[in-house]
């Protein structure tokens, strides 16, 4: 690796550092203090997990359909039951989205 192959990678762990850090810090700027939380914001964080995970379900679902329609999507669909039920069940996007995950992986290298 060159010198300036080097700059260039540090120069993007930089520049990806200081991003991740400013958006992690803008609601504490943005609504820090006293100020009170806008009634949307509060809304927005109540069911942005719930609907990223039903993306999520769906996108799975239907890209696998579009492109291996002959493979009937048994694993995708038992991992999609499994995120869906957790998620009902115990009310933990982590929980569910990791547990689906693995149904999925073991499904699909064991099958």
């Amino acid at each position: 690796m060159t010198n300036s192959e080097l700059l260039r990678a540090l120069l993007i762990v930089l520049l990806a550092s200081v991003t991740t850090i400013g958006l992690r810090a803008f609601p504490f700027i943005a609504f820090g203090g006293r100020k009170e939380t806008p009634r949307l914001i509060r809304y927005l964080g109540s069911v942005i997990s719930p609907a990223a995970i039903a993306m999520l379900c769906i996108y799975c679902l239907f890209s696998h359909w579009k492109s291996y329609f002959c493979l009937w999507g048994g694993a995708e669909i038992a991992a999609g039951a499994v995120v869906v039920g957790l998620q009902l069940w115990k009310r933990n996007p982590l929980l569910s989205i990791i547990a689906g995950t693995v149904v999925y992986m073991v499904l699909v290298q064991n099958f």
